[in-house]
């Protein structure tokens, strides 16, 4: 027996590309479910980067990814008060540290224009301290990248879900997709939570697209090469030393090392670029780690022993070649959104319109969606503690109160395991991390982290 009857899509992927278009094509009006194989959404690449939203400055002219980011971003600025999504403006600086990197900033700034970033200007060296102070003294010169800022790169995807089932969409967690088959003008998907059957399946399965692709066509046009990233998070102490995004002068390979403020009040540095066949171990070591912040403290010399409050990996979904990897079978009523890398926390909101664009089928819209608010977790706006009647701080390094705890457990897609909840309040990231809150976190989420659940219409 099919689950739930038959969807107009079935989209599969919870990372932020996957909650994205689950959102765009509720608001169109299909009939969507969003199959997701762990236990929480942004389980696997989403749940790890540097979130930064990005203008698209330096991406490749006349790409996809340029088109995507620039829509991802225009749209995220448009809905961001109605969703209640922070962003921390903080302008970037493209750094020059030698003669040869000063020779490339003209070029950058040169592309930024012809990529419709016309903002984007030179900066002498006596600007850059200017506006930076604590920079090393070495810096040459850079470019200024004034629209670049920090966002939460959580919430973000969890308000696009959360509209998505105010509207009448589905959400199943622990249903991993094992294959399919079309036939007759609908798929019918074999999950590990039982059959389900939809007109139009959308593969936005990340690290695993390819595998995916695999499971429902017989093949698959592109290899998912796993690329891991690490970071180091400063501690709070840290974020008067840089208010702007600290980026350096990009490679063919990458865009490499970022030292960036944080929504949460921190300072992070990162990510590495690594290349590994592991699809799930975001392992971190030692002298990697210590690279990082030696080089942080190399550009930014007053972090030089400042206390780190965390440190983490990311794995991106890179493939053999570095452009989205995006199709259409529309024939088979199949569409790809794979190779998403470090730009997918901008670029989702684009890619779910060029997915409901190659998608190109009508449906009734609802004339008056609603607009749920995403968690207050920026540290730069207001915080859930200070309004009265929020029964206790359970996480007294990130002000964390039982009202958000019991909210993220309670909620219309409840946090399912401990990562989800960290993700959904803050609880356990701060300075401790968790050493003080572990034992009480356990105690209020005693049974709550539940059995596989599908949630949705009951909440429309």
């Amino acid at each position: 027996m099919t689950l739930g009857g038959m969807f107009d899509v079935a989209i599969v992927g919870g990372g932020v590309v996957g909650c994205a278009v689950t959102r765009r094509f509720v608001l169109e009006g299909a009939k969507v479910v969003l199959l997701e194989k762990g236990a929480d959404i942004l389980s696997g690449a989403s749940k790890g980067n540097s979130a930064i939203l990005h203008t698209g400055f330096d991406a490749p002219p006349d790409s996809l990814e340029l088109a995507c980011m620039q829509a991802g971003y225009a749209e995220y600025m448009e809905i961001r008060e109605r969703l209640r999504l922070p962003v921390l403006e903080t302008g970037a600086i493209v750094a020059a540290w030698t003669e040869e990197e000063l020779a490339k900033l003209p070029g950058i700034v040169a592309q930024a224009h012809g990529n419709g970033a016309a903002d984007v200007r030179l900066l002498t060296r006596a600007e850059v301290l200017a506006r930076e102070p604590e920079l090393s003294g070495r810096v040459l010169g850079g470019a200024l990248v004034p629209r670049e800022h920090v966002i939460d790169p959580w919430s973000a995807p969890l308000a696009y879900v959360l509209q998505a089932l105010a509207n009448g969409g589905e959400v199943r967690r622990h249903t991993e997709v094992l294959g399919g088959r079309f036939a007759d003008g609908a798929w019918r998907l074999e999950t590990s939570g039982g059959p389900v059957e939809a007109a139009y399946v959308i593969n936005c399965a990340g690290l695993y697209g390819d595998v995916v692709d695999e499971r429902l066509t017989g093949a698959t046009a592109f290899s998912i090469k796993p690329r891991k990233g690490q970071f180091v998070v400063f501690d709070k102490a840290a974020a008067k030393l840089l208010r702007t995004i600290l980026l350096p002068v990009p490679t063919e390979r990458t865009k490499g090392i970022v030292v960036t403020p944080t929504a949460f009040g921190n300072l992070l540095v990162g990510p590495t670029a690594e290349e590994q066949e592991s699809r799930e171990r975001a392992a971190v070591d030692e002298p990697t780690l210590r690279m990082l912040a030696d080089k942080a403290a190399e550009l930014v010399p007053a972090l030089a022993g400042m206390p780190v409050t965390a440190v983490y990996a990311g794995i991106r979904p890179a493939t053999e070649r570095k452009e989205y990897r995006v199709r259409v079978e529309a024939e088979r009523h199949y569409i790809v959104l794979g190779g998403i890398r470090s730009t997918g926390l901008t670029a989702a909101l684009g890619l779910a319109q060029q997915a409901w664009r190659l998608y190109a089928r009508p449906h009734a819209a609802p004339a008056a969606p609603l607009w749920p608010q995403a968690p207050r977790l920026a540290e730069h706006g207001p915080r859930d503690w200070q309004s009265p009647g929020y029964g206790e701080i359970v996480c007294h390094c990130e002000m964390v109160t039982k009202r958000e705890i019991e909210a993220a457990l309670d909620g219309p897609l409840p946090a399912q395991d401990y990562g989800g909840l960290k993700r959904r309040t803050r609880a356990g990231m701060g300075r401790c991390q968790g050493f003080y809150c572990n034992a009480r976190l356990a105690e209020i989420t005693l049974g709550r982290f539940a059995d596989p659940l599908a949630v949705g219409a009951e909440h429309a």
